[in-house]
């Protein structure tokens, strides 16, 4: 909405409440947003004589622009976000994945050609904060993310085994544009997190994007899971994959070593 409706205009009263009626049918048709500023704009409208083609306009713009905030709340709540991190604290010189790669990843094409991110390296090189900021985007950007660590996955698969929906469950799951597993390789891979990143992975396969991170390179799955479900996972996963590799010291560590972990207690 324009700035002359973002507020009340000075030497108009407070803007009446509407008559009931009209009341009632906008909150029937469910138009909540024009429902709450229709009584300012009307007041202002009045005042400053403005043809009934801006009052429409102005309702419905910020009717549609409610609908949008209220539509990205909800996909970024759907997304189940570990830590709501975003590219505005993203500092890319301290990546070693090069800034070319960075920013085409942030353009989201892969995901609009199914291809799948795989960002593996060692404990505190921005494996999860680049796919978090990435999932944050897309969201943004009117795309459904669905976030996963194997843990989770192993607790669905377990869930929906006892009555044979596993296959729906994952169903549910390729909803999203981007499926997001976090964390492969810091522990030993159960039977169940094995099998359920295996048909996570199947069913997406040139359908969905994945993007997973990693300690190890999905070469050395085999050590975490059976050299079998590894290979046929691994094999899905990376044919239409792009794998970076990170390296370094580890920033959580170096920033709490230089005192920037915390605030200063006085």
């Amino acid at each position: 909405m324009t700035s002359r409706n973002a507020a009340p205009v000075a030497g108009i009263p407070t803007a009446p409440p509407l008559p009931a009626e009209l009341d009632d049918l906008l909150r029937r048709l469910r138009l909540p947003h024009i429902r709450r500023l229709a009584p300012e704009v009307i007041a202002t409208a009045k005042s400053q004589r403005w043809d009934p083609a801006e009052v429409l306009k102005a309702l419905f713009a910020e009717e549609a622009a409610g609908r949008a905030r209220s539509a990205l709340a909800t996909r970024r709540a759907a997304a189940g976000f570990p830590t709501g991190k975003t590219f505005h604290a993203w500092q890319p010189e301290l990546s070693s994945i090069p800034t070319p790669t960075q920013q085409a990843l942030r353009t989201l094409e892969w995901i609009g050609r199914r291809e799948n991110l795989v960002v593996c390296g060692p404990s505190g090189t921005g494996k999860t904060f680049l796919l978090e900021a990435l999932g944050q985007q897309a969201v943004e950007a009117g795309l459904h993310v669905a976030w996963f660590t194997l843990e989770n996955l192993g607790v669905l698969l377990r869930r929906h085994r006892a009555d044979d929906t596993v296959t729906k469950a994952i169903a549910r799951i390729l909803r999203a544009d981007l499926i997001v597993v976090d964390d492969i390789g810091l522990l030993a891979v159960p039977a169940d997190a094995a099998e359920g990143l295996y048909r996570l992975v199947d069913a997406a396969y040139e359908k969905r994007s994945i993007a997973v991170s990693s300690n190890l390179h999905p070469a050395g799955f085999d050590e975490l899971m059976p050299k079998t479900l590894a290979t046929a996972t691994v094999d899905r996963l990376l044919h239409h994959a792009h794998v970076c590799q990170t390296s370094g010291d580890s920033v959580r560590l170096t920033q709490a070593l230089a005192g920037q972990g915390v605030n200063p207690l006085n």
